[in-house]
């Protein structure tokens, strides 16, 4: 099933041809990552990411294999979910 990337779609219809530029491929090859159709490499999903200030990540851009390519950035999310949970409410019984 093709996922469309709304996040991309959105920084696309604004960007400018510099911003696009700094992915380091085309806006119609953009398009279709955005749509689904191809898959952003993982050097492309960096790319992307810094290019849109986060708005779409590589988390998004990759969610099947992104923590087996970018091991560091799983291991932070396994950190940060660690300490929100510490600093969470106790549940009310």
């Amino acid at each position: 099933m093709k996922t469309r990337q709304q996040s991309l779609l959105d920084w696309l219809r604004h960007a400018s041809d510099d911003q696009v530029l700094q992915t380091g491929t085309t806006r119609a090859y953009l398009r279709q990552i955005a749509y689904g159709h191809k898959q952003a490499s993982p050097e492309i999903a960096a790319r992307i990411e810094r290019a849109t200030a986060a708005r779409c990540t590589r988390k998004a851009l990759r969610p099947k294999d992104w923590s087996t390519i970018w091991p560091e950035l799983a291991a932070n999310t396994q950190q940060h979910i660690r300490s929100v949970g510490a600093c969470a409410p106790a549940a009310k019984p």
